[in-house]
């Protein structure tokens, strides 16, 4: 194994509130104390945290009461302790989530879950490059997934922009139909008053045309009377 993988993990623990509960350490040093003494800052609230000392990381996972802790030196890999203490979460809550853990008191489970702290250390080390190419795929995962749903939110968009311009075409629609109808009723008006103009021109011609007959007709009699 590598030298410096192996000495990645200095110090574990669990605790309660404020109350360690189990710990493991193959190390000499005042990182328990240390450790404790975040332990007394940490807020309640569900979250990662990390403290840098003496070229060693405090990492701190908070979740539903309970804190978990990992020291590691500075070349272990960030994503490598985060995946400690959320397998470190995962079995302890699985072990004693809404049992005796609840009501332990400190360090009372030190015997049963010490060494099973040692081996989740182990594991991780052991699986660092798998662990690695896990957090890539699901990074290319998470990628994909928003630009799916970015690529979603523009297809919405646009079919919102769609719509405005079917609206847009539907009211020009309208419109030119409300134009092709005045249109017909101003060329049916026109044709209307076009057809009085002819019917008057052709009453006033056949007026004349009778008034002109008329008086031909007239004055033929008239001259043939006289001559007999």
């Amino acid at each position: 194994m590598d030298e410096d993988r192996s000495g990645w993990f200095i110090y574990s623990f669990v605790a309660r509130g404020t109350m360690v509960l189990a710990e493991y350490t193959e190390f000499t040093g005042n990182f328990p104390s240390i450790a404790a003494h975040c332990l007394q800052k940490l807020p309640s609230s569900n979250s990662k945290f990390a403290y840098s000392c003496d070229q060693h990381i405090f990492n701190f996972l908070v979740n539903d009461g309970y804190a978990y802790c990992v020291v590691a030196k500075e070349s272990a890999p960030k994503h490598v302790s985060v995946a400690f203490l959320e397998r470190l979460k995962a079995d302890f809550r699985k072990r004693y989530g809404g049992g005796k853990a609840d009501t332990a008191p400190a360090k009372s489970l030190n015997k049963e879950f010490g060494p099973v702290i040692k081996e989740h250390m182990q594991y991780i080390i052991d699986h660092a490059e798998e662990i690695e190419k896990l957090l890539k795929v699901k990074a290319q995962v998470s990628e994909i997934k928003s630009i799916m749903l970015d690529n979603i939110e523009k297809t919405v968009d646009r079919g919102e922009k769609i719509n405005d311009l079917e609206e847009k075409t539907t009211d020009l629609r309208n419109q030119a139909q409300d134009f092709k109808k005045q249109g017909q009723r101003v060329r049916k008006k026109m044709w209307l008053q076009n057809m009085k103009i002819k019917l008057v021109v052709l009453s006033t011609l056949l007026i004349l045309v009778l008034i002109i007959w008329l008086s031909v007709c007239h004055g033929f009699n008239c001259t043939k009377k006289d001559h007999n």
